[in-house]
């Protein structure tokens, strides 16, 4: 898929929302990308999600297991390892901080990848990354992050190499710094980081 078939995909599944947004990060943002309104529908979620296992398999080659940040990363995470042939797991909040639970395990000498659906600062993969570092044994390795949307336009810090099926750049703006037409729409916060174990 290209770049532009992709934002197609979240254009004519209305995910593609104007207005005045507070991102997971905090940073405020015109263009929202609820991913929601994608996922909501199996086919094109497929469609994505096996471009997405495409370029990634080109890049790395056999990956033995996709791990994803609940809990916007499950249903993009669990899409793409069904396309790689791989296991599907996902960490999840505890504490505030993301842990591998309900007996999931990264088997020795593991092919590892991340999942996300879109990133703005790759918080959520280092993050993640950073949770799975105690469960790396035997040789066990995360060989790269992908995502459905880098809306960073690349300048996201993920903690290592980035496949993303198609990049943007949006703006993003601190609460304090927001340009006039911004400031003047009220705020609306769509995120999942907030959700409470």
């Amino acid at each position: 898929m290209t770049e532009n078939e992709v934002l197609d995909e979240f254009r004519a599944a209305g995910a593609l929302l104007q207005g005045h947004f507070i991102l997971t990060s905090g940073l405020r943002s015109p263009v929202f990308l609820q991913k929601m309104f994608v996922f909501q529908d199996p086919r094109r979620t497929e469609k994505l999600c096996r471009a997405l296992a495409q370029k990634i398999e080109s890049i790395y080659g056999k990956i033995d297991i996709v791990v994803a940040p609940a809990v916007g990363g499950i249903v993009p995470g669990y899409e793409t390892a069904r396309h790689l042939g791989a296991k599907a797991i996902f960490v999840e909040r505890e504490n505030g901080k993301f842990a591998l639970r309900r007996g999931f395990q990264i088997d020795p000498g593991a092919k590892v990848i991340i999942v996300e659906d879109i990133i703005t600062t790759g918080l959520s993969l280092r993050e993640t990354l950073e949770s799975l570092q105690e469960h790396l044994t035997g040789g066990a390795k995360i060989v790269t992050a992908a995502c459905l949307i880098d809306r960073s336009g690349g300048k996201a810090d993920v903690g290592g190499p980035l496949v993303a099926l198609a990049t943007m750049d949006i703006p993003t703006y601190s609460p304090d710094a927001l340009p006039p037409d911004l400031a003047a729409m009220p705020a609306i916060k769509p995120g999942s980081r907030g959700l409470k174990a």
